[in-house]
């Protein structure tokens, strides 16, 4: 999931050195559906292309690509046998896979691509696209997406537009990812519900019949990861947005955010929460069998299955006015260090080519494919997550403005710890911080010049 924990499973995550692989990409945050006004990706500009024409096919002399991810947690062995099948097609094209957290990932990318030692072609989140743009460390691909006859239309929409930046497409999206809500079906069986939760209303009946069956804390509310995609979800479901379109301004201080932190923090006030519920220890507790529902990324399946919880999954319910649910997205990138090899450079592209094609595979990391097409092979529309198929058009994501998804641990994270902790209002909390993280943003236009 793939970042750390939260990936505790998953190495979906974000990045901000989190103990398992899948938080650490999730820190990262996500990108905006909203994004409009990118055109269609086509246009060259002034950006470093993407290296020789792409044929389709690699005929070149043997070469080695170095292959940058994050899939660390319960992800990582679905990836392992798509690079395996991949080797096995493609005699003259080794991949040399280098896993890593996803916080090392974001660290160590930008210089070793500029020292000439970093990834041939590697997977990033949406949200980190544009920033790397922006440092010239990716190239535009383009000449890819259009020779694969890749178009808008077999894509998850809200994935295929932040993928351009400045005119040009940098990423080729392989999945998007989500939170969700888990749910112990042996406690609710006990407690006699018979269906998962959808609203406010119906999650409140349900942690009253938990509790009348023993379950005295069913719902354990985080102060920690991944308590910021909690809010971020609970935003949007009031009708806020967590920044301003452009992404000059920080806008998570609003009465819609206000309202959100509200409720997380009521949820420890009535009881049906402990108090200072550390990091992913919500997640742990549930997969143990300790609460009867947590909200948490869907690179967690792979996890909750090998660990033998009796769970189910749903989307989570809607607690404002409207669905909405924090995501993000895993894309393929390649470095301005393969664009300068030919050989490199279509080799990458065949590479891309294939796993793009064969994204269906993907799936048994938990993750729901990008390629519309590809929700409709078997190998998907089996797996758990098929289940968030219908809510695809509620998933939101972060501005896709370099340097956004930098300002969320050292702002939001540390207003919701703030207030779900007890420590602040939420009107004190997210004003302050909705301020400091707003001048990052001015910071980050000066360093980006977007």
């Amino acid at each position: 999931m793939p970042i750390q924990r939260s990936f505790l499973a998953g190495s979906a995550n974000q990045t901000l050195g989190r103990p398992v692989s899948r938080r650490g990409f999730l820190v990262a945050g996500g990108t905006t559906l909203l994004l409009a006004g990118c055109g269609s990706g086509q246009g060259t500009g002034s950006a470093p292309q993407s290296g020789a024409e792409f044929s389709g096919k690699y005929d070149g002399p043997k070469v080695t690509l170095d292959y940058w991810n994050g899939f660390t947690g319960g992800d990582g062995p679905t990836m392992q046998a798509m690079l395996k099948s991949f080797n096995g097609d493609h005699k003259n094209i080794v991949m040399k896979n280098n896993t890593m957290e996803w916080a090392d990932f974001y660290q160590r990318l930008p210089a070793a691509a500029k020292a000439g030692r970093g990834p041939d072609v590697g997977v990033m989140h949406l949200d980190q696209l544009a920033t790397n743009a922006a440092r010239k460390v990716i190239v535009p691909l383009d000449d890819v997406a259009k020779d694969l006859g890749l178009e808008e239309s077999d894509f998850t929409k809200a994935v295929w537009q932040p993928g351009i930046y400045k005119g040009n497409r940098y990423g080729i999206p392989l999945d998007v990812h989500s939170l969700a809500m888990y749910y112990n079906k042996d406690h609710f069986e006990k407690a006699k519900i018979s269906e998962p939760p959808t609203d406010k209303a119906s999650l409140e009946e349900a942690i009253g019949k938990l509790q009348d069956a023993g379950f005295k804390q069913p719902f354990w509310m985080p102060g920690q990861w991944p308590a910021h995609l909690m809010f971020f979800s609970l935003l949007w479901q009031n009708g806020g947005e967590p920044y301003s379109e452009d992404g000059s301004e920080a806008t998570f201080g609003s009465d819609e955010g206000i309202a959100a932190m509200t409720w997380m923090r009521e949820q420890v006030e009535k009881g049906v929460s402990p108090a200072n519920v550390d990091r992913d220890a919500q997640y742990l507790a549930f997969k143990n069998g300790k609460n009867s529902i947590t909200w948490d990324g869907i690179w967690q399946i792979n996890d909750l299955k090998a660990a033998g919880t009796n769970y189910g999954i749903a989307p989570i319910p809607v607690i404002g006015d409207e669905e909405a649910v924090w995501s993000n997205s895993h894309h393929f990138f390649m470095t301005a260090q393969a664009a300068k090899d030919d050989n490199l450079s279509s080799a990458s592209k065949v590479f891309i080519a294939d796993l793009s094609d064969r994204s269906s595979e993907w799936a048994g990391a938990a993750m729901i494919p990008a390629r519309n097409s590809a929700r409709e092979e078997p190998a998907y529309k089996d797996s758990p997550q098929a289940t968030l198929n219908s809510k695809l058009g509620t998933f939101h994501f972060l501005p896709a403005v370099p340097g956004v998804a930098d300002t969320i641990q050292p702002t939001v994270e540390v207003a919701v710890n703030e207030i779900v902790l007890g420590k602040a209002t939420p009107e004190e909390s997210l004003k302050k911080w909705q301020s400091n993280a707003t001048e990052l943003l001015k910071q980050n236009k000066e360093k980006y010049g977007s």
